[in-house]
């Protein structure tokens, strides 16, 4: 019994949002004088296209630059790994033993 309580009360803040939400949604949707005009004007069509696509656009950017970044980040770190395995292969020191050669002799 006391179970249901707790997950009654734990539940009835978001009930309570959920019920503002629908009450105001109608408010949501924008002034009547725009809402009627895109509803019964066939060129608005193009306006709301227009924002469609604005939209769509400035969503997809933050994947794409942070894609991109992270590609490129990742390429990096390729490419100096594969340095360093090839001066170790060499037998040329890498950059840490040239280091520490330097502050030996210091």
């Amino acid at each position: 019994m006391s179970k249901l309580v707790s997950t009654l009360i734990r539940s009835l803040p978001i009930a309570f949002a959920l019920a503002l939400l629908l009450c105001f949604a109608d408010a949501a949707l924008g002034c009547p004088t725009c809402k009627e005009n895109l509803a019964n004007d066939p060129e608005a069509a193009n306006i709301v296209r227009g924002y469609f696509y604005s939209i769509l656009f400035m969503l997809s950017m933050p994947p794409l630059i942070l894609s991109g970044l992270s590609l490129y980040f990742y390429y990096e770190v390729c490419k100096a790994r594969a340095l360093q395995a090839k001066a170790t292969a060499e037998g040329h020191p890498g950059h840490d033993d040239a280091l520490d050669g330097r502050l030996a002799q210091a």
